[in-house]
């Protein structure tokens, strides 16, 4: 009425801006595909529907717009849903205002300092790699993994959930039970992943329908959903104790790989070459040997325990110094037990310093046992430099200039005093300028 009424007048009819777009569809990109509960909400506050599942379904759409009397809960969240699409669009039509009065300013002309500083960044963006390209790529596999394994952590969190409305029994009666409805797997598949992470994102997108697929026709027929989800559909896993493009068997065999004694290269993946990584004190290709220093104190067709050596000996068949058999260097075999050689000694028939076959650089025989040798006492002179003091050490010796003497390549020389300790001599004359 008020158009026609300045028409008549003469005047231009106020045109009716446009109905801003509804939150879904500015939210579009930061939801999880078809699965946004915005998305969902129908224009007459409807409760959240699924085309993709209800067309291969053959489900009834009409059955989801059944309301109850006593279901005050399940309305009172779909018109608070409706309520805050009515103010995300109010805010989106006040954004857009202020958006349009900004572009209606003059902006001031750019100064060459700012060009070339804009130019240089630009340059940088072009030439350095993106923050996630630093850091190496996690696996296809792995990806996989982590986004199966939140949401296994999904499931138990919604585990004692319900629709949450004032009747419940109605609801899950009307629209199925809540342990199997398309609003728990919504609320499970929203919390999958962080809002920075690009590629779980990229790849939620990607199977979001065999996921649901999952959810709705084949829990029950595979329960696992690593199995079926990275093992079977996308094939970029293998199962536990296989490895590579057609997921073999490790060494060992995937029960035990490499016989619980190693970590078998790319278990669980589609790459690696099944090899065994043995931990300490195993080796062999399957990691059943025990290798030096260790010996078998448990081995049947599927298990091998090997257990550590007396530190005396090399190889061993138990765990005593007399199950040696091989001792270690710097250890002699006296009475069946390897028994550690005097550090003095260079090999032995015993315990002891006087067990010696031979004594180490500084020592000597004497009375029948390896002892000090003092060099500054032989004949000729170790410390050869003029004014040097010799002192012996237990089996060495070192060379150093006395106090007042400082040390050249071939001499200790007395320590010239500092200019400003220099004592003036007073039978001599002072200098012309101090008279």
């Amino acid at each position: 009425m008020a158009a026609k009424a300045r028409a008549r007048e003469g005047q231009a009819p106020i045109s009716t801006p446009p109905s801003p777009p509804p939150p879904w569809a500015l939210t579009r990109g930061l939801s999880i595909g078809r699965f946004s509960w915005r998305a969902r909400i129908g224009p007459h506050g409807d409760p959240p529907t699924n085309s993709g599942a209800r067309a291969g379904a053959g489900r009834d759409s009409a059955r989801h717009r059944q309301v109850a009397p006593g279901t005050a809960g399940t309305a009172e969240r779909w018109a608070a849903a409706e309520a805050e699409r009515s103010a995300d669009s109010r805010w989106a039509s006040v954004s857009a205002r202020a958006a349009a009065s900004c572009a209606t300013l003059p902006r001031p002309a750019m100064r060459p300092r700012t060009l070339a500083a804009l130019g240089l960044l630009l340059l940088l963006l072009l030439v350095l790699p993106p923050p996630g390209e630093t850091a190496k790529k996690e696996t296809p596999c792995k990806r996989c993994r982590e986004l199966v394994d939140k949401f296994n952590q999904g499931m138990v969190d919604t585990a004692k959930k319900n629709f949450g409305g004032g009747n419940t029994a109605w609801e899950e009666k009307t629209l199925s039970k809540y342990e199997f409805s398309e609003v728990r797997l919504l609320e499970i598949m929203e919390s999958l992943c962080d809002s920075s992470d690009f590629d779980c994102h990229r790849m939620l997108e990607e199977h979001e329908e065999r996921l649901e697929a999952w959810w709705l026709r084949l829990k029950k027929e595979h329960p696992d959903l690593f199995e079926w989800f990275c093992v079977k559909t996308l094939e970029v896993c293998c199962l536990p104790g296989t490895y590579g493009p057609d997921c073999l068997e490790c060494q060992g065999g995937s029960q035990r790989p490499c016989s619980g004694n190693g970590d078998c290269r790319g278990d669980g993946s589609r790459q690696g070459d099944g090899s065994c990584q043995c931990h300490v004190g195993y080796q062999g290709a399957a990691c059943t040997d025990c290798a030096d220093g260790y010996f078998s104190s448990l081995r049947n067709e599927t298990h091998s325990v090997c257990t550590a050596c007396d530190e005396s000996c090399k190889v061993c068949s138990g765990p005593t110094d007399r199950d040696c058999g091989q001792c270690q260097e710097g250890w002699v075999r006296e009475d069946g037990a390897c028994v550690e050689c005097d550090s003095t000694c260079v090999g032995c028939t015993g315990k002891g310093p006087g067990q010696c076959r031979e004594c180490v650089p500084g020592y000597s025989k004497e009375s029948g046992q390896c002892t000090d040798l003092d060099e500054c006492s032989l004949a000729e002179k170790v410390c050869v430099r003029e004014n040097e003091n010799c002192y012996n050490t237990p089996g060495s010796f070192v060379c150093v200039c006395p106090e007042g003497f400082e040390e050249t390549d071939v001499a200790c020389v007395p320590t010239q005093p500092a200019a400003d300790q220099v004592t003036a001599d007073p039978t001599q004359a002072p200098p012309r300028e101090d008279l």
